[in-house]
């Protein structure tokens, strides 16, 4: 079972929107999940809530609306699955419209409080993968880049790809994290699950220890 201080298998389904203005009230908090169509973004969804909360499809580019899921066990928090992006096999007005909706959302969602980029670990920091993280940093947005399909490569590969995403991203003036992700094997769960509970609810906060208050030693009598 996922430890985390959120309890991420009561997430619910409230609402697909075409727009930001079909969406419950812009209070609370959000965390969205990005990537292009065939990132595995539902998967992760589903691995992270251990659910069949997302819809999978082998074809990539299912997801057209912006699909809120709300978290039982705390108040006014929400987790967000945009539509993908960079998929070429849609009509042009189609890939329009989801490009509206998703830049609409990002720009003017005041609730969005970190937002969670998927790439591809074979194919990562495609133009449109870059674009979203320099708006992110340029919103002051906190970013966590899960490298997914991780369980494609090779332990070694792995790592080394983890390392050169982290080398080229560490460049830039943000709060960007990076893990390798796999929603078949699990890896980088626990990871997800602790950066969404920093989001959500801020970071653990270590109180140290009191030292235990001196008393007087009694008069010898």
């Amino acid at each position: 079972m996922l430890k985390s201080r959120i309890k991420y298998n009561t997430a619910s389904f409230v609402t697909s929107a075409p727009d930001i203005t079909k969406l419950p009230a812009d209070t609370g908090i959000e965390v969205a999940f990005a990537g292009r169509s065939n990132a595995g973004k539902s998967s992760a969804l589903n691995a992270l809530t251990d659910q069949k909360l997302a819809r999978t499809s082998k074809t990539p580019g299912r997801t057209q609306l912006i699909n809120t899921f709300e978290l039982a066990d705390v108040d006014d928090m929400r987790l967000i699955d945009l539509p993908g992006y960079g998929f070429a096999k849609v009509p042009i007005e189609m890939k329009k419209k989801w490009q509206k909706s998703l830049g609409e959302y990002l720009q003017k969602r005041q609730s969005l409080k970190g937002i969670v980029i998927l790439m591809d670990i074979r194919h990562p920091l495609k133009d449109l993968d870059r674009d979203l993280i320099n708006w992110a940093i340029g919103s002051e947005i906190p970013v966590l880049a899960l490298l997914t399909k991780a369980d494609k490569l090779k332990q070694g590969a792995r790592k080394a790809q983890v390392l050169q995403v982290r080398r080229e991203l560490s460049t830039l003036d943000g709060d960007i994290t990076v893990h390798a992700f796999s929603s078949l094997k699990g890896t980088g769960l626990p990871e997800v699950a602790k950066k969404l509970d920093e989001w959500f609810l801020g970071p653990i906060i270590a109180i140290p220890p009191q030292e235990p208050e001196q008393t007087p030693e009694s008069d010898a009598s």
